[in-house]
């Protein structure tokens, strides 16, 4: 992990913490044994199951409106001269009879490296422990797969991806959580010979009070012959306080 990128998430979250005087606003921090993003390490620097990350953000909500924006940060390592993401997001969410819904955009940004920067439209809908959500790339490229600012003529718009996840409380304070996503790429990356590919991710939590929770859950996803050790299945241990 870079010690820059942990100074700056740092100071962010620190300037962050007056605010949740409100009760309108939450913040949380994390320490998680790995990052994976969509079953896929997002420290591909080396290859090893342990590659600690530093993350945290903010939500704030408007009221009872159901309109919210946020942030989230992550030290990352997979992009040069990059070791930051910074996550931007609103949306609106709101009740269907007994299904509880939610859309909004996200915008995934890399400050040391805009290649990866990526723009989705998102929605998702909630019934009980069941939860399905579809996001849908906007933006030119998609976390730099098309290479579209290096002008390869390509676009990674219109890559979608569709995530079911499952999350029950088993017993007093331990929540079983499962999802199972899969990613689509956009034509003009699939013929650059990038395959499409499914991510699973199996665990639990247990929620201690106060805010603080540990999880710990087997992440990862198959075409591991295209991707490499970055898609191999990782026990990943995420230790998180809401504020």
């Amino acid at each position: 992990m870079n010690r820059t990128s942990i100074k700056t998430l740092g100071f962010a979250l620190a300037a962050a913490l007056p605010l949740l005087a409100s009760a309108q606003l939450t913040g949380n921090v994390s320490l998680t044994t790995n990052y994976k993003f969509r079953g896929q390490d997002q420290d591909a620097s080396k290859v090893k199951a342990v590659k600690p990350a530093l993350q945290g953000g903010f939500d704030y909500t408007f009221g009872d409106s159901g309109f919210y924006v946020g942030n989230w940060n992550s030290s990352v390592d997979w992009l040069s001269g990059n070791s930051l993401e910074m996550d931007f997001y609103g949306g609106y969410k709101f009740k269907a009879g007994e299904v509880d819904l939610d859309v909004g955009a996200l915008t995934y940004a890399y400050p040391g490296n805009s290649l990866g920067n990526t723009t989705e439209l998102y929605g998702a809908a909630t019934y009980g422990p069941f939860t399905a959500k579809y996001s849908h790339t906007v933006s030119k490229d998609y976390f730099g797969f098309a290479g579209h600012k290096l002008g390869t003529g390509r676009k990674g718009t219109n890559t979608g991806y569709l995530n079911f996840a499952f999350a029950q409380e088993v017993m007093p304070k331990v929540t079983l959580k499962a999802a199972v996503g899969f990613t689509r790429f956009a034509s003009d990356i699939k013929d650059s010979g990038v395959p499409n590919y499914m991510d699973y991710s199996v665990g639990g939590a247990y929620d201690f009070g106060s805010g603080l929770s540990l999880g710990a859950a087997v992440v990862g996803a198959n075409k591991k012959d295209f991707f490499g050790p970055v898609n191999k299945s990782r026990v990943i241990v995420t230790l998180t306080k809401t504020l």
